[in-house]
């Protein structure tokens, strides 16, 4: 199994992107696969946002809702998508979290507007586990 189908499956993934220190930051996020690459959504001015504008370096393990890894991680690159990669993604991700997903898009919709959230399109590369 390759390792966007692994990440995938789950509810959520372990999304760690870092800062300019090289200081880890991991954050569970909801991810759904599209093609070869994995599909998250975040609000536009968060902290993983800023730090993958400075760097598309990230890590990613499947985890459960509180950030434990429950599998082994692989490095990955990251990037933002524009206007309409970003709607795809939402739509991507409502049809994987169902009415939870629909719901919780439509809401932060409804406070933040479209352009609130953004779309991040995450490759994981093959290879062996990372440490």
């Amino acid at each position: 199994m390759d390792e966007v189908t692994r990440l995938g499956q789950g509810k959520y993934v372990l999304v760690t992107t870092f800062k300019r220190d090289g200081t880890a930051v991991p954050t569970p996020v909801w991810a759904a696969t599209d093609g070869a690459e994995l599909l998250v959504w975040t609000v536009r001015g968060s902290g993983k946002v800023k730090r993958i504008r400075n760097s598309d370096r990230v890590e990613l393990a499947p985890c459960d809702l509180r950030g434990r890894p429950s599998g082994p991680s692989v490095p990955g690159s990251a990037r933002l998508l524009d206007a309409a990669g970003s709607e795809r993604a939402r739509k991507i991700i409502q049809r994987k979290y169902g009415v939870l997903g629909w719901l919780t898009i439509a809401g932060s919709k409804l406070r933040r507007g479209a352009d609130g959230t953004i779309g991040i399109a995450i490759t994981p590369r093959q290879g062996p586990p990372a440490a």
